[in-house]
């Protein structure tokens, strides 16, 4: 009987986990919607006083994501002002969805790792992930790789989706 051989835990293959750099914390979404003037117009007056009378703490050590889901027109010194009140107390702030928040945070992570280490080698992209992770940031992840790695693929160490393979 022959000895049975574990040809991923010997390979010189790197699995690259973008589930490791997931930023911990609650997201939140604040939709000024709810602030439009028969839903369409920003009055900055009223929208200054909900700004004033709005309990900001309950942000406290979130990471927010700023839109307005209608389809109207929002001066952009509303969503400033919004920064101005949210700054002191949220763990982050950025404009857009949910979703454009995740990258934003994905991205703030992969600026702190050194992608050197993973020059000349081949290295995988974990693809399953109990964490749902947008597809900007696999693509950036590889814009990040590509120039360094010798072979870039996608999904499982026992099961691979080429990508890139320097020639």
């Amino acid at each position: 009987m022959s000895e049975v051989v574990n040809r991923i835990a010997n390979s010189p293959l790197i699995t690259f986990k973008l589930e490791d750099y997931h930023t911990p914390g609650e997201r939140v979404l604040l939709d000024i919607k709810d602030q439009l003037f028969r839903g369409l117009i920003l009055r900055e007056r009223d929208f200054r006083a909900w700004v004033k009378e709005h309990d900001w703490t309950q942000y406290a050590g979130k990471h927010v994501a700023i839109t307005c889901s209608v389809d109207t027109i929002i001066q952009v010194w509303a969503y400033m002002l919004l920064e101005v009140k949210l700054q002191p107390h949220a763990e982050s702030v950025v404009f857009g969805s949910l979703e454009d928040l995740e990258i934003s945070l994905y991205f703030k992570q992969l600026d702190q790792i050194d992608f050197e280490q993973y020059a000349d080698r081949p290295v995988v992209i974990k693809g399953c992930s109990d964490i749902d992770i947008p597809a900007a940031v696999y693509v950036e992840a590889t814009r990040r790789l590509m120039p360094l790695v010798k072979k870039l693929s996608y999904g499982e160490p026992c099961s691979t989706v080429p990508i890139y393979k320097r020639t």
